[in-house]
């Protein structure tokens, strides 16, 4: 029984031997199809996506780079317009909304209590107008080679996260003039709501980056989309505004729903959270007295569903990237 087994192991070691070398004398057109990176199943492709990205860091940390060198190829400023551009938005808001409007007169340290707003803002703005036109802007790598290519959406959002440090270094400016800072018992808020932005932002923007693939009114769209939700959002002004608007005519149920944008929470809680202004009596008004941790809570859950989601659809789309670009 041993003999016939081994006769037979080394029958079909010798076949396969034969298989190989005649596929390796073969012509290249006429060897037989294999198929290469198999589209996992919907439901368990998210897993080995996220390894597939783990082992291409390397590549990631190439395309962050990259990101941040074009951006500002060829500038004079270079990184500088990185805070020129949150620091020409907080001057023009301070003079039409704060001294024009009055909002500095009610809201003690407005340019602070502004600029915390700002920067959740502009940090959502990056991921969301960079990833929308990421694959568009990068055809000529797609049709070449293959790697996920949702590396292309993960590396703005890197890149995203480093000019949103480099602004951190204006805030802190502001904290050293005024020699107001803010309280630590609050400083746990914000970890919380930069994850629930940026995990809220890829999901949005892996939708954005496929879809503006096969329609490109998409990348056009968004710039008037965010230009909408900014004024959804209490940045250039206080969310009592909106609460005692709405219901005082018995519109609680449209607060809600105006509570209910993820970025509107985030903002909130960056302004508890980094604003020294709401430590004083006349500040707290301006305060979300609402539990924001359990609030953020919920909507980095539903956050992390959406890129689930959304990382699927993605996935079924980059099939026909190639062929659309």
């Amino acid at each position: 029984m041993v003999s016939q087994l081994s006769t037979q192991d080394e029958s079909h070691s010798s076949v396969g031997s034969l298989f190989a070398r005649g596929h390796a004398e073969m012509p290249v057109d006429q060897l037989p199809l294999e198929r290469v990176a198999a589209q996992p199943t919907f439901f368990r492709g998210f897993g080995p996506t996220v390894r597939d990205i783990w082992a291409h860091r390397e590549l990631l940390g190439q395309l962050v780079r990259k990101e941040l060198k074009v951006k500002y190829k060829d500038s004079v400023l270079g990184f500088l317009w990185t805070l020129l551009r949150p620091l020409l938005y907080l001057f023009v808001y301070s003079i039409a909304i704060g001294v024009f409007l009055g909002s500095s007169r009610t809201i003690p340290d407005f340019g602070i209590y502004l600029f915390t707003g700002l920067l959740a803002w502009n940090l959502f703005t990056d991921i969301i107008g960079g990833c929308a036109g990421c694959i568009v802007g990068n055809a000529g790598l797609i049709k070449k080679v293959y790697f996920p290519r949702e590396l292309f959406p993960v590396s703005v959002v890197g890149a995203a996260l480093v000019n949103f440090v480099l602004q951190i270094v204006v805030l802190i400016i502001g904290y050293s003039i005024t020699w107001k800072w803010p309280h630590a018992d609050n400083l746990g808020l914000v970890p919380l709501a930069l994850a629930v932005l940026v995990v809220f932002a890829l999901a949005l923007g892996l939708v954005l980056a496929a879809s503006n693939v096969f329609l490109r009114d998409v990348e056009y769209l968004v710039d008037v989309g965010l230009l909408l939700w900014f004024w959804m959002t209490p940045i250039v002004y206080d969310w009592t505004k909106v609460h005692d608007k709405l219901t005082g005519h018995h519109l609680n149920w449209l607060f809600d729903i105006y509570l209910a944008n993820p970025m509107c929470d985030v903002v909130l809680a960056m302004q508890r959270a980094l604003w020294p202004g709401g430590l004083t009596a006349r500040g707290r008004a301006f305060f979300y007295s609402g539990d924001l941790y359990g609030r953020l809570g919920i909507i980095l859950g539903i956050s992390l569903v959406l890129l689930w989601l959304a990382q699927r659809l993605f996935a079924r789309a980059q099939g026909n990237f190639a062929q659309e670009l």
